[in-house]
């Protein structure tokens, strides 16, 4: 039996939606539950798949089905592509898996071409309606399928506005339509050679195939990559039967969210407009009515909305976002979704469903987005500096927060400074290209559209700040620069956005800690109730260490050593250790840095409060401590007494062809084992003292890094047990710690049994792993890393998302050989990977006991912790 690649909505429900994607699964169920959509079929998304493996070609078994499909459709209306009497105009549109506003493209009113526009006019004697849908059709055609540039339609547009003394597009009389009709399909001659197609067969195959073909656009790959959607799911297109919103004062469309997606509040959010298509709403063109208005201009479909919108909240069990058309007063939904919202609409939202009965705990812990746990946790404007600023405008609150930053204009500017410092990117509207400049910036703000546009929408799901609608801005994207009632602001200008007011103010205005309680802090709890994996943080200050605990962490996974070190009045003594000659004189200099390390210890451990501390030894190259220029080498030969030209030797002897392979990690200590000794000492003596000090015993764990054989390990473990069994004996105290090693090279990975046999805990490095077992240096990678995106050769970033097929079953043999020699084994990992929530879920399953991230993305790991548990539950 063939496979099936296209199913009528009747066909489908809402289980299938790997084959359907989102839109065509939800439009199947809403069909199957009686709401009035309007006919059509989805054309699966293993068709995708099959157009990109075919050289992106329909292939002729797909394409008879789809022409099987057209004619079933043609029978279920009574109408007929490209007749006369009664023509049938549908839509294209995209339908991921996984929802992707404004990503991928969309064709509307196909099938028209001068013949059935005339015979609409007759049929519905209303011409403005068939032409305004006639032009709309061209200028998305030749945008979406031929690639023309949209903005000279918009000027063609425009200088018709401006002709006729108009200023929206809906003044514009018929004739005014017929005749913009005419120029655009002149401009499509002119730069296609050809005329536009009138067959709706052609047109309706090619916009299938720019619709797969949008699927690898540069916007929606990086969306894709943002958001963790894998490129080989590919897309679905839906064909559906056309119903109108342009057909005059009794016709309309709207976009609609069942709770408030800025807030969650329980309330009917969204807006609409009367005689218009759908992307006037998102676009931004028109500001739109607040749906609640609907019921003044028609209280009949305001009343079926409100029941069908509760209907489907209740069916889906989650707040959803909703498209619909009132075409001549008749009601139409053409699409709803679980809803994109901010991450505070998140956390309420997913509290008030458990509370209402909806879900459960593990259904609404399931809807939370654990990256976006990260816009709750960062600064907000300070209160008092608030109520001291002035704003010069405002707009309309489209995504919570506070952002501050330098004004740039173009999206291409926004990304180009956006490592100089905070960027804001400010434009009339964002449109799906704008996606690069967007992501980078603290906060968007927009002259035009509303709650729904384009930039809300996009912003929400960042979890962006973002004001929309403000329709005090003028700008000039030719000067660089803006003007904002009265006040010229230019390109790298500061200015500060509110986005739960919706105020705009001119300069910089300072921000506070956010605070952790309420709604976030029942989630949080209810993840720590379900996860199977702990949670700690990486942290090399007390002040870090607060941090992470204030957010939940249960210890600290790591503490880098060296980063202590390079503080002005450290890295004398750290130097002068490195250049010394002999032992005696290596031991004077690490007889300064003792009481320093041993100082930082203790106040680690004393922000701790008894939680378990892993601190990992010296690790990086000692040449990084040293200065290169030769006036900063003759400064510090005349600070240490040393003649320039010995001290430039030392450092070139200690100069290495690749130091991220070279003296460093286990090696040091194994050369210099006083450096080592130092440190244990200060580690052990911390520990005494504040155990000491707090009455509760601390059990620190000593890391040795770079270990890649069981004789590195045994080494230094004794040189450790050495010095802190002497101290501990002395102190009297009945302490204990531990020693293990950071799993970061492939070899310790094969050798895990042997390392295990002296190691009592494992902590992937899994940043130094990814690069050993790529043979990738993460510092020189974003050279060519980008290429290897594009060219879909890694579908991700393998410093950020954990490769679980190459470097995975490393750290699972590691796991596993590891356990089998020592099976109360400790199994972390400490990369910055224990952040990433994909990279947890297999971390959870590889059946490590904690990850271990920076402070602020604690809450992110422990939601995405418990997420794990519950899709893939331990086994006892």
């Amino acid at each position: 039996m063939s496979k099936k690649y296209v199913y009528l909505f009747s066909e489908g429900n809402a289980d299938m939606r790997e084959l359907l994607g989102g839109k065509g699964a939800n439009l199947a169920e809403m069909t199957n539950i009686g709401l009035p959509v309007p006919q059509g079929f989805t054309i699966t998304t293993e068709a995708c798949t099959r157009y990109y493996e075919d050289g992106k070609q329909l292939a002729p078994d797909i394409l008879d089905e789809i022409m099987r499909y057209v004619a079933k459709l043609e029978k279920m209306t009574g109408k007929k592509f490209g007749d006369v009497t009664n023509p049938l105009l549908v839509s294209v549109r995209s339908g991921a898996r996984a929802s992707m506003p404004g990503m991928m493209d969309t064709i509307l009113n196909l099938g028209l071409n001068d013949a059935v526009a005339e015979s609409l006019v007759k049929a519905t004697n209303n011409p403005r309606f068939v032409y305004d849908a006639y032009r709309r059709f061209i200028q998305m055609f030749s945008d979406v399928v031929m690639e023309l540039p949209r903005d000279k339609f918009e000027e063609y547009l425009t200088m018709m506005k401006e002709d006729r003394g108009v200023q929206l597009d809906s003044q514009l009389g018929a004739e005014d339509l017929k005749e913009l009709v005419g120029t655009f399909k002149g401009y499509y001659k002119d730069r296609m050679g050809v005329e536009f197609p009138t067959d709706p067969v052609e047109q309706m195959v090619a916009s299938i195939k720019a619709v797969f073909r949008s699927w690898d656009n540069p916007r929606a790959n990086v969306y894709r990559r943002m958001n963790d959607i894998p490129y080989s799911w590919g897309t679905a297109v839906n064909v559906q039967c056309m119903v109108f919103g342009n057909m005059g004062d009794d016709s309309g469309t709207g976009v609609a969210f069942t709770r408030d997606p800025a807030t969650g509040e329980k309330k009917l959010y969204g807006e609409f407009l009367m005689n218009a298509q759908g992307e006037d709403v998102v676009a931004g063109i028109r500001t739109p009515q607040t749906i609640d208005q609907l019921k003044d201009t028609n209280k009949e479909a305001y009343e079926e909305f409100v029941k069908i919108s509760t209907a489907l909240e209740n069916h889906y069990k989650d707040m959803q976002d909703m498209e619909f058309t009132i075409e001549r007063g008749k009601l139409y939904m053409l699409q709803t979704r679980n809803g994109k919202r901010t991450p505070q609409a998140g956390i309420k939202i997913a509290v008030a469903l458990v509370k209402e009965g909806l879900c459960t705990k593990e259904e609404a812990l399931l809807k939370i987005e654990p990256r976006s746990l990260d816009a709750l946790l960062h600064p907000g404007f300070d209160k008092k500096a608030l109520a001291a600023a002035k704003p010069v405008a405002s707009g309309l609150p489209a995504s919570p927060g506070a952002a501050c930053g330098a004004v740039y204009f173009t999206a291409e500017d926004a990304a180009a400074h956006a490592k100089d410092g905070p960027v804001l990117l400010v434009r009339a509207e964002t449109s799906p290209e704008d996606i690069n400049g967007m992501r980078v910036s603290q906060g968007i703000l927009t002259a035009r559209g509303g709650r729904t546009s384009h930039a809300a929408v996009v912003a929400r799901g960042m979890g962006t700040c973002c004001v929309a609608g403000c329709g005090a801005l003028y700008i000039d994207e030719a000067k660089k620069q803006m003007t904002v009632n009265g006040n010229i602001v230019k390109e790298g200008d500061f200015i500060s956005i509110d986005g739960v007011t919706g105020n705009v103010y001119l300069g910089r205005i300072p921000t506070v800690e956010a605070e952790v309680g309420g709604e976030f802090a029942t989630v949080m709890k209810w993840a720590d109730e379900f996860r199977a994996l702990g949670v700690r943080t990486n942290a090399d200050t007390p002040h870090d260490a607060a941090t992470a605990v204030k957010f939940g962490a249960e210890g600290i996974g790591l503490t880098r050593t060296e980063h202590m070190f390079f503080n002005a009045d450290r890295i004398p003594a750290m130097r002068e250790m490195i250049v010394a000659t002999t032992t005696e004189q290596r031991k004077k200099a690490l007889a300064k840095l003792l009481p320093m390390q041993r100082g930082d210890f203790e106040g680690i451990f004393r922000a701790m409060k008894g939680k378990p501390v892993t601190i990992r030894l010296l690790d990086p190259p000692l040449h990084e401590f040293l200065p290169k220029e030769d006036d900063d080498i003759r400064a510090l030969a005349e600070d240490m007494g040393l003649t320039f030209d010995n001290l430039k030797a030392t450092i070139q002897q200690l100069s290495e062809v690749n130091p991220m392979m070279g003296m460093r990690g286990c090696r040091l200590p194994i050369v210099y084992p006083e450096i080592g000794e130092m440190q244990t000492q200060a580690i052990i003596e911390a520990a005494i003292n504040v155990s000491k000090e707090t009455g509760e015993l601390i059990t620190p764990e000593i890391m040795v890094p770079l270990v890649g054989s069981g004789g590195e390990i045994r080494f230094v473990k004794k040189l450790i047990t050495t010095v802190a069994d002497g101290l501990i004996a002395k102190s009297g105290l009945p302490m204990k710690y531990l020693v293990g090693t950071m799993i970061e090279l492939p070899r310790a990975a094969v050798s895990a049994d042997r390392i295990a046999v002296e190691a009592e805990f494992f902590s992937f490095g899994t940043n130094d792993l990814t690069q050993m077992s790529y043979g990738l240096s993460r510092d020189d990678a974003g050279k060519f890393l980008p290429t290897y995106l594009d060219k879909k050769i890694f579908e991700s970033d393998p410093f950020e998302k954990f490769d679980v097929l190459g470097t995975g079953r490393l750290v699972e043999m590691a796991v596993k050989l590891g356990r089998e020699t020592r099976p109360d084994l400790h199994l972390g990992i400490c990369g910055e990977h224990g952040g990433d929530p994909s990279s947890v879920e297999f971390f959870h399953k590889a059946g490590l006991d904690y990850v271990s991230c920076s402070p602020y993305r604690v809450p992110i790991a422990r939601l995405a912790a418990a997420q794990a548990a519950i899709k893939f539950p331990r086994t006892k």
